[in-house]
């Protein structure tokens, strides 16, 4: 079983670094200025602009 890569608001954060809001269409639309945050291993996730984005790790941190 795999990690899991998409995260909700108020779940915990699996381990250190930035996040970034994703949503159904950014893989073909993207969105217009995403929401970033840094968190620690354990920190809980903010809420997001809209009820249909989660959270997922950026790039190589």
């Amino acid at each position: 079983m795999g990690e899991q890569t998409e995260f909700k608001p108020g779940m915990r954060a699996p381990n250190n670094g930035t996040y970034i809001e994703i949503g159904e269409n950014d893989f073909h639309m993207g969105i217009t200025d995403p929401q970033q945050i840094t968190l620690k291993a354990g920190d809980k996730f903010p809420e997001t602009k809209n009820k249909d984005r989660k959270w997922t790790k950026k790039g190589n941190d």
